[in-house]
């Protein structure tokens, strides 16, 4: 008869236990559209701020969070890469190389803040 009125009790706590936090992370898909904008615009920061003459381009997502703030702030952790292509060089897209030796491939953290409204897309802090 006490399992009656103790299931009910712990199945509360356990599902308010694993809810997500109001205002904090929250695991996003790899597809998600302001993801891809953040990410984009982080790869641009990312190799103006680097001193090495190619640029880096993703390879892959290896996760993706968003937190509701005064606007939207992305967390995305990637695998960058090398590619052939010189910076300043003519618009063009260039995959990373395929000798994992010239990729030099390694991970990089990014977080986003993004204000939509003002279309306003900031790096805020990148680990590498």
């Amino acid at each position: 008869m006490m399992w009656k009125i103790m299931l009910p009790v712990i199945a509360a706590v356990l599902s308010v236990g694993s809810a997500a936090l109001v205002g904090g992370w929250r695991d996003i898909s790899n597809d998600d559209e302001g993801m891809r904008s953040a990410l984009n615009s982080a790869v641009v920061e990312h190799n103006r701020r680097s001193n090495d003459m190619y640029l880096s381009q993703v390879s892959e997502v290896v996760k993706a969070q968003s937190q509701v703030v005064s606007g939207i702030r992305y967390r995305i952790t990637v695998r960058m890469g090398k590619t052939p292509c010189r910076k300043g060089s003519v618009s063009e897209v260039c995959a990373v190389h395929q000798d994992p030796e010239q990729a030099q491939v390694h991970l990089c953290t990014f977080t986003m803040w993004s204000q939509p409204w003002l279309s306003r897309m900031e790096l805020v802090k990148q680990e590498c």
